[in-house]
């Protein structure tokens, strides 16, 4: 399948219903949930960060894209790439991001507006608009369709304000933002809110409200177009592994009875 056929296919999911769209961090990973029959995959930035020692938000674009195409090498699915702030606070960063994104094979990334600085974690308004729609320039100028996620990290970063979030929300989808995805939001009626205000544009759920997860149904429900889970696959992954391996230093053999025997070598290359 050609980049150009994987882009019209993630566009195509997001005009139909609402679908799941797992984090891969890895090239074992992304076969695991290709096998699986998902439709697409994401990457991870804290999945991929964790798979080098590194902490989330630690990567370079260069390590990232790598990541991306790695993931990609393994599955003839749609490939998207969180792309945390676009590598830099400038338009031209993010664009740049976006130009090298799709020359890695990407059909898709998400861009959000952090700032990478604790003091002020949330770039300003107009500032975090503007890099929004250097990015959508970017993407409208490549030979394939793109779809550019534009993200806001109000409620990861201290910043419940929903007004604020809705806000931002709405201009990057006149900027020309594809998707629009807001973390963390508190509830189920602040996901309908955010999917009224910025109709008909798809909106992207991580997981679902803080208030309580329910079924994928009642997202769909609400119009929610995708739902991603961010690192939560990767850190379930290593939290079985910090588990067991506490356990075998601590001489506990019979734990390792309960891992499930997956067959993990039908999912994965030979040679």
């Amino acid at each position: 399948m050609t980049v150009a056929e994987r882009a019209e296919a993630f566009a195509a999911l997001h005009e139909r219903g609402c679908f799941a769209l797992p984090n891969a961090w890895d090239a074992g990973s992304a076969r695991l949930l290709a096998g699986l029959g998902a439709s697409a995959l994401a990457t991870t930035s804290a999945g991929a960060a964790w798979m080098l020692g590194k902490r989330d938000s630690a990567m370079s674009r260069a390590e990232s894209l790598e990541n991306a195409r790695v993931i990609i090498a393994e599955t003839t699915l749609p490939v998207s790439a969180d792309l945390e702030d676009g590598f830099g606070p400038a338009p031209e960063d993010c664009a740049l991001t976006v130009r090298e994104a799709a020359a890695a094979g990407l059909v898709g990334c998400t861009i959000e507006d952090t700032t990478r600085d604790a003091a002020a974690p949330i770039h300003d308004f107009d500032h975090a608009v503007a890099r929004i729609a250097a990015a959508v320039r970017a993407a409208r100028a490549l030979p394939h369709r793109f779809v550019l996620t534009a993200r806001t990290e109000n409620f990861l970063h201290g910043r419940p304000d929903l007004d604020d979030t809705v806000r931002r929300l709405v201009a990057f989808a006149e900027a020309g933002a594809d998707c629009l995805y807001a973390p963390a939001l508190p509830d189920l009626d602040a996901i309908a809110r955010v999917v009224k205000a910025v109709a008909p544009k798809p909106v992207n759920v991580l997981l679902g409200p803080r208030s309580g997860l329910v079924p994928m149904a009642e997202l769909a429900a609400l119009g929610v177009r995708r739902v991603s889970v961010g690192g939560q696959l990767a850190r379930a992954a290593y939290a079985a592994a910090h588990d067991l391996g506490r356990a075998l230093v601590a001489g506990d053999l019979p734990r390792f009875a309960a891992v499930p025997p997956l067959r993990l070598n039908d999912l994965m290359r030979g040679g």
